[in-house]
């Protein structure tokens, strides 16, 4: 089983919603017509049955996105991945996070150069999220 701190991760996918809205769109962007966005956190198992069904993809993975705003999660990959990078839990789960929506706003990494662009302006999304949050804290 993987703890996440539920509030915190609700309260930093707001402010990366609204982060990821003033990137600039590309051509098969969603995002801006979504009513709502669904992130879902489960299992290598579950996850793996939906990359199976909807990629045709075996195994798990670390993030799905569904272009009617559904984003999902696996806990277990974002641990290992935690452990691979020298991170927490939390860092890859936001990460996660903002790569569904940057899907969601219309960028792929189905290409080296989309994988790159996408990597870069998450890791820029997730820090300028983290300071804001950082800066809104009581002290």
């Amino acid at each position: 089983m993987v703890r996440i701190d539920s509030p915190a991760l609700q309260n930093f996918s707001v402010r990366a919603l609204d982060a990821c809205l003033k990137v600039p769109a590309r051509k098969t962007e969603v995002l801006s017509q979504l009513t709502e966005v669904i992130v879902a956190i489960v299992s290598d198992r579950r996850i793996a049955a939906l990359h199976r069904r909807f990629l045709n993809e075996r195994g798990p993975t670390d993030v799905i996105t569904f272009q009617h705003g559904e984003i999902v999660i696996s806990a277990e990959t974002a641990r290992r991945q935690a452990g691979t990078f020298r991170t927490s839990v939390e860092r890859e789960l936001r990460l996660y996070i903002v790569h569904g929506l940057l899907h969601l706003r219309g960028f792929d990494d189905k290409t080296a150069a989309g994988a790159a662009e996408m990597k870069r302006i998450q890791e820029k999304l997730v820090a300028k999220v983290d300071r804001a949050l950082r800066r809104s804290m009581p002290r």
